[in-house]
C-alpha cells in the first residue's frame, strides 16, 4: 500500500491561495502566525476533497501538481501548478516535464525546494466512456509525472485520477482502501476541510469554464447586431483617429463613454447569481456604446489611460466593464478582446484576485499573442511580482493630467505625442527594443476572421512565483498572427 502520509494545509501561510478569496491582503508564502488553523488530510479521499481548496477551483481537464514540504516532521502543501491534459497522448511526455521542472525550480528559487508531490489528473469521459476508463487511459501520463518527478529526487507519495464523480489511485492497489472500481466523491462542503474553508472565508470559485464564460464573445443573436454598431463605429472613428486632432478628441470620448457607464454600472440594483449579473451588465451596455469603447481602447495610450481606474470605488465598475466589452467581441472582431481582457487581467491583479487575472491575461493572449501589455502583465503576475510599482507609475501618470472635477486624465491637448502618452504601465521591455505597430485599417478592412480557439495551456502555475520565465500559459496561441489590417492601436 502506498504511503498516505499525512499532509497538513493551513488556511493563512499561503497554502491555500489568495486568489480564493479576492481582496484578501498579501502574505508572505509559506509564512504562518502561530495560532493558525490546520486540517490534517491523511487518505485519498481527503487529498481528492482538498484539490479545489487547493487551487481555489474546481480543475477540468487538468493535470495539477501539489509540492509537499516539512515542516516539524510533517508535510505541508507549497505550490501548486497546473497544465492542460494534451489531447495527442505524444505530447504527454513534454507535459509532464514541462510541468514538473517549472514547479521544482520555480519553488528553488523561492527556497522552498519541494521533498514530497501529490499529484491529480482531471478529466470527465468522452462520449462511451466511463470514469475508470479515463483512469486506464491516464494511466501513462500519471507514470510520465511520476518518473520525471523521480528524476528530480521528488517522489511522488500519491497520484490520483478524478473523473465522473470518482477517485482513483495509481499509488495504491489495496481493495480494502483503494478498489478498482473506485471511491466516490464527497458531497461538495460536506468534509472537514471544507468547513474550515468556510470558517476562514475561502470559497471555490467553481470551475475554470465558468470563470472564462464571463468573458467570452456571446453567441447570441445579438453578437450579430454588436457586429454592425462596431461596423459602423469604425467607418467615422478610424479615420478620426488617424488624425492627430482626431485621435486626442476620440480618446477624451472614449474615456468619458467608459466613465459614464462604468457610473451607471455603480448604480444599478444588485441581482443575485454571476450569470444574472452579467446579464445585467449586458443590458446597460448599448451597442453603439460598446462599439465606441472597443475601438477606442485599441489605442494604446488610451487603454493605459483606462487602466489607472484600478483601486477603490473605480474598481469594480472598471472590472464589469471590461468583463462586458470583452462579451461583446465576437465573431470578426474576435482579436480586439486583448485591450478589454488585458484591462481586467490589469484589475483583477491590481485587487488581488490573482486567479481572473490569470485567466483573463491568457484569454487576451489567445485573442492576440502579441499583445505586448498582456504579456508582460501575465509573466509579472505569474512570478509573483508586486503590482504596486505599476499602480504607482499609473498613478503618476494620472496625476500628471488629471481633471480638477471630474478626477479623469486630461486628454493632453496642446502637447506633443510624447508628452501626452504615459510610460508603458509594464516594466521590464528590453531597451532598444522595437514594437510593431497595428497598421490602421479602412473602415471595410476594419472586420476580422475570427482566430481559431486557443488549445488548452502550456503551463498555468497557481502559485504565481511557480512559473518559469517566458512560459506560455492557458489560452496563449501559439500560431502567427493574421496578416492584413488591424485596430487603430500600437500592439502593445
Amino acid at each position: 500500500m502506498t504511503n498516505h502520509s499525512e499532509t497538513t494545509g493551513s488556511f493563512d501561510n499561503g497554502d491555500i491561495p489568495d486568489a480564493a478569496a479576492p481582496g484578501r491582503a498579501d502574505r508572505a508564502p509559506h509564512e504562518s502566525p502561530g495560532d493558525e488553523q490546520q486540517v490534517t488530510l491523511r487518505t485519498p479521499a481527503e487529498l481528492a476533497d482538498a484539490l479545489p481548496y487547493l487551487l481555489g477551483y474546481r480543475p477540468e481537464d487538468s493535470i495539477v501538481l501539489a509540492a509537499l514540504r516539512d515542516r516539524d516532521g510533517r508535510g505541508r502543501f507549497g505550490g501548486r501548478a497546473r497544465l492542460g491534459i494534451p489531447a495527442n497522448p505524444d505530447d504527454w511526455a513534454g507535459a509532464a516535464g514541462q510541468l514538473v521542472h517549472g514547479l521544482v525550480t520555480g519553488s528553488e528559487r523561492r527556497g522552498v525546494r519541494p521533498e514530497q508531490m501529490v499529484a491529480y489528473l482531471c478529466q470527465e469521459p468522452g462520449p462511451g466512456e466511463t470514469g475508470r476508463d479515463v483512469m486506464e487511459r491516464l494511466r501513462p501520463l500519471a507514470q510520465k509525472l511520476r518518473v520525471e518527478c523521480g528524476a528530480l529526487d521528488v517522489p511522488v507519495v500519491e497520484a490520483l485520477c478524478i473523473s465522473a464523480g470518482r477517485f482513483w489511485s495509481y499509488c495504491c492497489d489495496e481493495e480494502a482502501c483503494c478498489p478498482a472500481e473506485g471511491l466516490p466523491m464527497g458531497l461538495p462542503g460536506t468534509s472537514v476541510l471544507a468547513a474550515a474553508a468556510t470558517y476562514a472565508g475561502i470559497q471555490v470559485r467553481g470551475s475554470l469554464r465558468e470563470l472564462r464564460a464571463r468573458m467570452l464573445p456571446r453567441q447570441d443573436t445579438a453578437a450579430g447586431e454588436q457586429a454592425a454598431a462596431l461596423d459602423a463605429a469604425a467607418t467615422t472613428l478610424v479615420s478620426r483617429i488617424l488624425d492627430a486632432d482626431g485621435r486626442a478628441e476620440v480618446a477624451e470620448e472614449t474615456l468619458d463613454t467608459a466613465e459614464r457607464v462604468m457610473r451607471r454600472l455603480a448604480g444599478a440594483p444588485p441581482v443575485s447569481g454571476v450569470p444574472a449579473e452579467d446579464l445585467r451588465d449586458d443590458h446597460l451596455l448599448g451597442h453603439e456604446e460598446a462599439a465606441v469603447l472597443i475601438l477606442g481602447l485599441q489605442d494604446r495610450t488610451t487603454r493605459d489611460r483606462a487602466a489607472a481606474w484600478m483601486e477603490g470605488d473605480e474598481a469594480a465598475p472598471a472590472m464589469r466593464l471590461w468583463r462586458a466589452l470583452a462579451r461583446r467581441c465576437a465573431g470578426p472582431y474576435a482579436e480586439h478582446a486583448a485591450a478589454p481582457l488585458t484591462l481586467a487581467g490589469w484589475v483583477a491583479w491590481s485587487t488581488g484576485d490573482e486567479l481572473e487575472a490569470r485567466e483573463a491575461l491568457a484569454m487576451a493572449l489567445g485573442a492576440d499573442p502579441d499583445y505586448l501589455f498582456a504579456r508582460l502583465l501575465h509573466q509579472a503576475c505569474n512570478e509573483g511580482l508586486d503590482p504596486e510599482s505599476i499602480r504607482r507609475c499609473l498613478r503618476e501618470g494620472r496625476k500628471g493630467g488629471a481633471d480638477t472635477d471630474g478626477g479623469a486624465p486630461d486628454a493632453g491637448r496642446g502637447e506633443t505625442r510624447a508628452e501626452r502618452e504615459p510610460a508603458e504601465p509594464s516594466a521590464g521591455v528590453p531597451a532598444g527594443r522595437r514594437r510593431r505597430s497595428r497598421t490602421l485599417p479602412s473602415a471595410h478592412g476594419a472586420r476580422r476572421r475570427t482566430r481559431a480557439h486557443a488549445h488548452e495551456p502550456s503551463a498555468a502555475v497557481v502559485r504565481p512565483r511557480g512559473t518559469r520565465r517566458g512560459e506560455r500559459r492557458a489560452g496563449e496561441a501559439a500560431s502567427a498572427p493574421e496578416a492584413g489590417g488591424r485596430g487603430p492601436s500600437s500592439r502593445a
